[in-house]
Parts: C-alpha cells; structure tokens; sequence
C-alpha cells in the first residue's frame, strides 16, 4: 500500500528480471512457498518430542524453521540483499517468532492451569 504507487505486485520486480517474466516468477515463488510451509509442518513434529526440554525444543524448531526459511527468502528478494537488509530481515524474523512464542507459551499455560483447577475440583467434588 505504501510502495509502488498503489500497483499490485504478485511478486518482487527483481524476482521478475531474474525469472525472465512475472508468471515464472509467480511459479517459482509458489514451490519456494510450498516448500517453506513444508519445512514449518515437519518442524512441528519437535514439539511433539515430550523427553526433550522446552529450551531445546525452541532453539532447535527456531534453528529448523531459520535454516529452511532464509535460502526461499533471500532468493526470493524478500529481503533487501545488503548486510543490513539481511540482519534487518533476522530481526524482523526473531522478533516475530519470539512474540508467537510467548503467546503460545501463556496460552498453553493457561490451559495447562485452567485443566489443573478442574482436575483438583472434579477430585474434591468426588470424595
């Protein structure tokens, strides 16, 4: 909305001289795109993996889902190719997965407490 003068672009219009038109490059954005979801599907499976700590479940999905991430999106120029379009782009990157972490976190907290408390009066209510 705020760039290229209101015009829609499907895809970045160096992806587009890369790919020689925009349909190749609206294709080939597409795969990248399946493939990125890939990755952040079979990533789920670690938080599925219960002998393993919190900690080490967070830093390896984060690794899991960065190093899958960063080739699709550094090809596909969504992000500025400079030293600081990159950095920029991790931080961006970090400081949403961060925020979706918390969130999670506290909502699985709360559940975790919510079925804690019915446990508790369910067996108080039983005797």
């Amino acid at each position: 909305m705020l760039i290229n003068k209101g015009e829609y672009y499907p895809v970045v219009p160096q992806l587009t001289a890369l790919c020689g038109n925009e349909l190749n490059a609206v294709v080939i954005q597409t795969i990248c795109s399946l493939i990125y979801g890939a990755a952040f599907g079979g990533a789920s499976v670690i938080w599925e993996t219960d002998n393993w700590s919190l900690l080490k479940q967070t830093v390896l999905h984060f690794l899991v889902i960065t190093i899958s991430l960063f080739p699709i999106a550094y090809f596909m120029y969504w992000m500025p190719h400079s030293f600081l379009g990159i950095v920029g782009y991790i931080a961006i990157f970090f400081l949403i997965y961060f925020s979706i972490w918390i969130a999670q976190y506290f909502a699985m907290k709360k559940r975790i407490q919510a079925f804690n408390d019915k446990v508790k009066s369910d067996l108080v209510n039983s005797q």
